[in-house]
């Protein structure tokens, strides 16, 4: 089998390749030049192991939450590519990529979600496979929901922003965590790939970001 992941969701810029097993992968600190490095990222990594998007079985892409336009991006390019060579597609959460790279079977993932808040979600690794322990959401780090028992690890940008009031909201409960961390499109490929294994691809066409933001942006007022 053969998959490709990209993820554009932080500032970083990630593409991966699943060739039967063996994963290759770029990644690149982006800031806001998404739409410019993507598709050349894309097309080296395809050149370099020597196929097309034809040969592939299916294209996986973070799907959030994450930046609002990042996400539009990642979405977009998935959607284009998947339709122009006919294939299925999956959205990766990039809060469960992040703890799949973490290490630890107990990960609390958190990303920056700017103006005081984050993006979080838990998740415990039982028999191989991740169950979410605390859904995708929204939150001030201060008012994040409470986890049972401890033993956690914590992953994420959520972490270096606000890294004082994740500690006191989990004081005894994270053992560590690590605020350099992003999600990473070959954390995605090993999420996404026994999935197009079960033929649990879609559509391109229903390609859509996860936003948990309801409003991209709050007025001054608002935020006070």
């Amino acid at each position: 089998m053969k998959l490709l992941a990209l993820d554009t969701s932080t500032e970083n810029c990630s593409v991966a390749l699943w060739l039967d097993g063996e994963i290759v992968s770029r990644q690149e600190l982006a800031g806001q030049r998404h739409s410019d490095l993507i598709l050349p990222m894309l097309e080296e990594l395809l050149g370099e192991a020597g196929i097309t998007l034809k040969s592939l079985d299916g294209i996986a892409f973070g799907e959030g939450p994450g930046s609002f336009t990042g996400l539009r991006i990642g979405c977009g390019v998935a959607q284009g590519l998947a339709l122009g060579a006919d294939l299925p597609v999956l959205g990766i959460s990039t809060l469960l990529a992040l703890a799949a790279a973490a290490p630890g079977d107990r990960v609390l993932a958190c990303l920056d979600a700017r103006i005081g808040e984050i993006y979080h979600a838990a998740y415990e690794k039982q028999q191989g496979a991740w169950h979410t322990v605390s859904e995708p959401s929204l939150c001030f780090a201060k008012d994040a929901p409470t986890l049972p028992g401890a033993g956690w690890v914590g992953a994420g940008s959520g972490f270096a922003a606000y890294a004082e009031a994740l500690q006191l909201r989990y004081a005894g409960q994270v053992l560590s965590s690590d605020g350099s961390v992003y999600p990473q499109a070959r954390e995605m490929l090993k999420l996404a790939a026994p999935l197009f294994e079960e033929g649990l691809g879609k559509d391109a066409a229903l390609a859509a970001p996860l936003y948990i933001r309801n409003k991209v942006a709050l007025k001054t007022a608002e935020r006070k």
